[in-house]
């Protein structure tokens, strides 16, 4: 496959709220763009008011529901005659789908001539849903053996229900933009830690959901407080659970818990480097951390919860060493305290992060996927 080769990227998810998926077809089609490979974007739409410019086609309706302690879309093409004009028009070679949504994602490989690849983002194995209708994940593989080509996944646990397939399969992680996450951005001002201003600033940034796990490092910081007078929360991200996450921190009177709201785009990279530590307490679902990785790639410390996802990512690595039991808010509180104590040991994992980080560089991500492209085409 040359660079001439033009591929459609699918998601099913909405790009009108933040997620790892949209960060990574945005990541990749930005890495496509540079090395010369066409690439456009097809995502469903949420909002009438959503435009995201000419390399985004708004195809078909996402409708927001509620699954496994978060959110997922359920997603259709109203007009598959619109959906048939866009493929016909735009002659992809490859359409790379992102998860799989029902039924979009049907409706999409009907009309394919395409190589379909699948890059499979979810970690379903927590899902109460799933787990009641089992026939739902048999006919998901019956699907994907129909018609999918190859298939890859962010981390091992995302193939594990693939089995069976007996096409290409790969893992390729997720990639990171390493010129935009890096330590030399400056932090945001009013967390930067001025002369007067000596506090140790702890990050969190995500979804206020059960999935991500705000209360156990509430409770964490309510824990640390009592040992530590220089400490900061700082908790980034919006979400149904906010208000009881806010009413917890007044009745426990948690002092310096900021809720920053919503930030995306450059203006959150300044959070990162605002931080002396990240912590992310996701309790289960997380197949791989991306953010995880963009705080290593500002050259912060990172202490989390051992999901399944964050451990596979850290399994035998320097940074292993800072994951706690998933919903544990005491270990949570014992390894964040072994970091506020220690600056020299803070800037030591920092620096290792960085450099673990580079490991997921989107120029060497990008390139394991075109020849897992070329892999697929061979073994059609």
């Amino acid at each position: 496959m040359t660079k001439k080769l033009k591929v459609g990227l699918i998601s099913f998810h909405s790009f009108f709220p933040p997620g790892g998926v949209k960060k990574h077809i945005l990541g990749l089609h930005k890495e496509f763009k540079k090395i010369g490979v066409q690439s456009k974007i097809i995502a469903p739409r949420r909002k009438k008011t959503e435009n995201y410019g000419k390399d985004v086609i708004l195809l078909g309706t996402s409708f927001a529901i509620p699954f496994s302690g978060s959110q997922a879309d359920f997603c259709i093409n109203f007009n598959p005659i619109s959906l048939k004009r866009t493929l016909e028009k735009e002659r992809f070679d490859v359409l790379h789908f992102h998860n799989f949504g029902f039924p979009s994602a049907l409706q999409v490989l009907e009309m394919s001539d395409a190589l379909n690849i699948l890059t499979f983002h979810a970690n379903i194995e927590g899902s109460k849903f799933l787990k009641n209708f089992p026939e739902i994940i048999y006919l998901f593989q019956k699907i994907a053996q129909w018609k999918i080509d190859g298939v890859i996944g962010v981390a091992p646990l995302n193939l594990k229900y693939f089995k069976d397939f007996k096409k290409p399969k790969a893992v390729i992680p997720n990639g990171i933009d390493l010129q935009e996450f890096n330590p030399a951005v400056g932090g945001i001002e009013k967390f930067s830690n001025p002369a007067a201003d000596k506090k140790i600033n702890l990050l969190f940034v995500g979804r206020l959901e059960e999935r991500k796990g705000l209360i156990y490092l509430l409770k964490a910081f309510k824990i640390l407080q009592k040992k530590f007078a220089n400490l900061r929360l700082i908790v980034v991200g919006e979400g149904e659970l906010k208000k009881d996450c806010e009413m917890y921190a007044k009745e426990q009177k948690l002092k310096q818990v900021c809720f920053e709201g919503q930030i995306t785009g450059k203006k959150l990279i300044s959070y990162f480097t605002a931080c002396d530590i990240f912590v992310s307490p996701a309790i289960f679902g997380e197949s791989f951390g991306i953010v995880l990785l963009e705080a290593m790639a500002c050259a912060k410390p990172v202490v989390a919860f051992s999901n399944l996802g964050y451990k596979q990512l850290l399994q035998g690595k320097k940074g292993e060493r800072f994951l706690a039991k998933p919903r544990d808010y005491n270990g949570l509180a014992e390894k964040l305290a072994i970091l506020i104590k220690d600056k020299k040991l803070r800037k030591e994992m920092g620096e290792w992060g960085r450099k673990e980080a580079e490991n997921y560089s989107w120029n060497k991500i990008a390139k394991k996927i075109l020849d897992f492209y070329q892999l697929c085409q061979k073994a059609k």
